[in-house]
């Protein structure tokens, strides 16, 4: 009659032979988890983070990104970003890419060490697809910002050293939310969401009030078409080139132009960008206006 009663407790608790109980289901999150490209780099003796350089980091020419820009409109996100790279009072290259996909959902864009932003930004392109292909299937948005974090915490050696600090404005496409989000991080890996835009670069510290009076005036850039929303972008940059040296405008090179909407990723052409720009001219906004094309102040508008 044993055989017909049910399993007793203490049988299945610890007597031998009881059946494991189901194990609970991993964090996908969590370092070290199942797909996780940063502890396989480790493991196989080629980490993302080098030692730090030693001497004196003033010798390192370091090559840095400028201003980026990124702002809602209302199907998504715009980012732009000027194309000039320097190293101290140098112009390196005016056509740095600045904005730089790192998967379908997901944009970046880079104000600071270029090098080590396009090194950490490669690594996040692998890290994704390696996941998404061992895993089989993507990782969620959550789990990206937090990849974004830890390689951010990793550079920290190398930020301290002198060289290698960058600071990163991702863009995502939130799927389940079904809107666009921007996310701006601080050189320890703090992540912060802002609801409207967000800057980064020497020039961004020129425009930060422009941006608050854009919204008290027109209105939230989530609400506007993008149309608009491009047009006061490119005017945004224009502003920063002007009070800014490291910050190159649209006159000589045009800046480049992502737009993320559930669709993907779209890099608009030149022939967009340059009507937009002649658009903010023609309403009365003429980029690199200098006080050399103003009227002489000292003298008498009436003519006295």
């Amino acid at each position: 009659m044993d055989s017909f009663l049910p399993p007793r407790r203490d049988r299945l608790q610890g007597s031998p032979g009881a059946p494991d109980p189901a194990p609970s289901p991993p964090d996908l999150n969590e370092p070290g988890r199942p797909g996780d490209f940063l502890r396989l780099l480790a493991e196989s003796g080629t980490p993302l983070t080098p030692p730090a350089p030693s001497g004196d980091a003033a010798q390192v020419q370091d090559t840095h990104g400028t201003t980026v820009i990124a702002v809602k409109y209302r199907d998504g996100v715009i980012n732009v970003g000027d194309r000039r790279a320097t190293a101290g009072n140098y112009i390196m290259y005016d056509r740095a890419e600045k904005i730089v996909p790192v998967s379908d959902n997901m944009l970046i864009g880079i104000s600071g060490s270029y090098a080590r932003a396009m090194e950490i930004l490669k690594y996040l392109q692998t890290s994704f697809k390696y996941y998404e292909r061992s895993q089989l299937q993507p990782l969620s948005l959550e789990g990206q910002l937090h990849e974004i974090t830890r390689v951010m915490q990793q550079n920290i050696q190398m930020a301290m050293s002198g060289i290698g600090a960058f600071i990163p404005i991702v863009s995502a496409w939130d799927r389940r939310a079904r809107q666009g989000r921007i996310y701006f991080y601080d050189g320890m890996g703090g992540r912060f969401e802002t609801p409207e835009y967000a800057a980064a670069g020497s020039g961004s510290e020129r425009i930060r009030g422009v941006f608050e009076y854009i919204v008290k005036t027109k209105g939230r850039f989530s609400e506007m078409d993008r149309t608009t929303s491009l047009q006061d972008a490119l005017a945004l940059l224009e502003i920063a080139a002007d009070l800014d040296s490291a910050t190159g405008g649209s006159q000589k090179i045009l800046p480049v132009v992502k737009i993320l909407t559930a669709d993907g990723v779209e890099t608009l052409p030149d022939e967009e960008i340059m009507a937009a720009r002649d658009a903010i001219a023609d309403a009365g906004f003429a980029p690199g206006v200098s006080e050399t094309d103003l009227p002489n102040a000292s003298e008498d508008p009436h003519g006295v």
